[in-house]
């Protein structure tokens, strides 16, 4: 498969990137010959997969809710790498008690999974300007768009990632700048790996019916969507979200189900 375009020597930001599918991006860069930097809280998870790859990706310790951090890591970037090109904010919260939750667990999920992505966008903006444009991947989810028993906080969230994305894009247009989601439905993480008490193949099963293709996604297939909108072969996408769901959100409550046939007489 021929290398997509426009990534090559460019340089990426990837909060969120030390483990799990920010860490699938991050390698999916790597392999495409782009410049990254790991932005995340997991010194240690940080650290390794930067030292695993090696030359052109490096780590910075920043805590997305503290703005003096998200400034030092897009200053650390561009004296590593020589600018920004991409933005990818993948790093949130799944902390989510539904009507249980407290005030302070709002404001944390708001902070954390909205805010933060918003201030690192303000951080490397200048940065961009001076490289001619660049692009932004929030990351959205399917849990966006539909109600799911338990969950209000991360729901919530991701359902203003995708409000802000479509002013990002519009308000950024003029820097050329390019702001889009993705959405991934159900894909192999970490938090999956850890509900299901590391039983991939009953997360699958369970997953199956709510996905056309009849599985959950791997980190992959979300990284490849990333670095697409990334390249010159998206070059006039901006405002869109992507959805990498298995054809989650497009089958509705029916599932696959006869439903029609079964009330025909």
């Amino acid at each position: 498969m021929s290398a997509m375009k426009g990534l090559k020597g460019k340089v990426a930001i990837v909060s969120g990137g030390a483990t799990s599918i920010g860490a699938e991006v991050v390698r999916a860069f790597h392999n495409a010959g782009t410049r990254v930097v790991i932005a995340d809280v997991k010194a240690e998870a940080g650290a390794k997969l930067a030292k695993e790859l090696g030359s052109g990706v490096a780590f910075q310790h920043t805590d997305i809710t503290q703005d003096d951090q998200i400034e030092h890591c897009a200053s650390k970037t561009v004296e590593l790498f020589g600018g920004v090109d991409f933005l990818i904010n993948v790093a949130c919260t799944y902390v989510d008690n539904g009507i249980e939750a407290s005030r302070a667990d709002w404001l944390t999920s708001y902070n954390v999974n909205v805010v933060g992505g918003v201030m690192f966008l303000k951080a490397v903006r200048p940065h961009m300007i001076k490289r001619g444009g660049g692009v932004v991947v929030n990351f959205g989810s399917i849990s966006a768009k539909v109600a799911q028993t338990g969950r209000w906080l991360y729901p919530a969230t991701k359902s203003a990632i995708h409000q802000v994305t479509r002013s990002e894009a519009l308000d950024l247009a003029k820097d050329k700048i390019r702001v889009n989601t993705v959405s991934p439905g159900w894909t192999w993480c970490t938090l999956l790996d850890q509900i299901s008490g590391h039983n991939k193949a009953r997360v699958n099963q369970v997953a199956s019916s709510f996905h056309m293709l009849g599985r959950m996604g791997e980190q992959e297939d979300v990284a490849q969507a990333v670095l697409f909108l990334c390249s010159d072969h998206a070059a006039f996408i901006t405002g869109a979200d992507l959805p990498v769901d298995g054809g989650y959100s497009a089958m509705g409550p029916e599932q696959a189900e006869p439903a029609i046939g079964k009330i025909a007489q």
